[in-house]
């Protein structure tokens, strides 16, 4: 390893972490889901969550940042939200004729009740403890083509922006999300159950992945041959939450598999990274009657380790979605890439214009002692 270059040693430290592998599904429905209804209801001491309430109301009343007490509170609040649902849904389950009827159109719309009326109870405690502020920029979804199925292509930047998008999806702009995601997070026993109820698809990385599964574009089509006119395909193309050293990586990989000319295109584009054209293509050669949306927000971008989330609480963050109907595509699969780029560069464009002001330095140097 002496004559390699730090950059190789680098990478050959990051191939060699440990990777957990997600455990098999009747580990995750039998231990992980009980296991977090107990820590709700039955383990935690009634005193510990007297403690939980009383931080959420200091947090909430009192000025200044009073960060272990709010991250105490929106974790117990998280683990509380974690077990309601998951006895919701067991008891669906029961009432589906344990789980004959469960994947019938009736307890589907039930499920996206449970999603909608969970995220919205989450995120109106965030909104007071956490001090976030959600609006829509033009963005009424439903209202650019009712009564169509929808492709909505949205970067991914900052924590959380997934269940911000799916709740503006349910609960403003009426439409049942069909999503795509990252299989790790089936590792949370209540979004495990139900997105497994819902048509979703969990991608996995291609080391991870099972001899003769379908990989992630595939999968993507097989989701979009379902939509019907008030479902909406939710597909984020980085694959990953934005982030300096994910976006180098990325162009690196486009200037080595020879896509020389999508490579600086993308390195013109400093606040998204390179998207992945493959699973955006599939879904729209799979549904040729859905409408493509490319949605865009800002607000979170500074938030990209767990040390940025700490020094920033409470974040007090203006969350701004934007979205753009983006009318017929060209023909051919070059062309298509070309077009992606061209919206994914607007896209750009438009977070350069909005994005949140540079924080005070003297400011983040007092956040940082405190």
């Amino acid at each position: 390893m002496s004559g390699a270059s730090p950059e190789e040693v680098r990478e050959r430290r990051r191939r060699r972490r440990i990777s957990w592998g997600l455990p098999p599904v009747w580990v995750r429905r039998i231990v992980l889901a009980p296991l977090i209804i107990l820590l709700a209801f039955f383990w935690t001491p009634t005193a510990l969550w007297l403690g939980i309430i009383v931080a959420g109301a200091v947090a909430w009343a009192l000025p200044g940042r009073v960060r272990p007490l709010r991250v105490l509170f929106m974790v117990g609040l998280y683990l509380m939200w974690d077990a309601i649902a998951l006895v919701w849904m067991f008891g669906l389950w029961i009432v589906s004729g344990f789980g004959w009827k469960i994947r019938s159109p009736r307890f589907e719309y039930e499920h996206y009740r449970l999603a909608g009326a969970m995220l919205k109870s989450l995120f109106r405690w965030a909104r007071r403890i956490l001090r976030l502020q959600i609006v829509s920029e033009d963005a009424n979804i439903d209202a650019m083509a009712p009564g169509k199925p929808l492709i909505v292509v949205s970067r991914h930047a900052g924590p959380a922006d997934s269940f911000i998008i799916v709740e503006s999806l349910i609960n403003r702009f009426d439409r049942e999300p069909a999503i795509v995601l990252k299989d790790t997070l089936q590792w949370d026993p209540a979004i495990d159950v139900l997105l497994n109820r819902l048509p979703t698809r969990f991608v996995s990385s291609r080391r991870k992945r099972k001899p003769g599964s379908a990989g992630g574009a595939a999968s993507v089509g097989q989701l979009a041959k379902g939509l019907d006119d008030n479902d909406a395909l939710l597909i984020f193309p980085e694959g990953g939450n934005a982030t300096p050293k994910r976006r180098e990586r990325r162009i690196a990989q486009l200037r080595a598999g020879g896509h020389g000319e999508l490579a600086d295109r993308a390195e013109a584009m400093p606040h998204v990274m390179p998207p992945h054209a493959g699973g955006v293509l599939a879904a729209m050669d799979a549904c040729p009657e859905a409408e493509v949306v490319f949605l865009a927000h800002t607000g979170l971008e500074r938030l990209s380790t767990v040390r940025d989330i700490w020094r920033e609480l409470p974040v007090d963050k203006r969350i701004v979605l934007k979205g753009w109907l983006a009318g017929d595509a060209p023909e051919g699969r070059k062309e298509r890439e070309a077009w992606l780029y061209d919206w994914w560069a607007k896209v750009d464009a438009w977070i350069d214009v909005n994005q949140p002001p540079a924080a005070d330095p003297q400011a983040v140097a007092v956040a940082k002692t405190a």
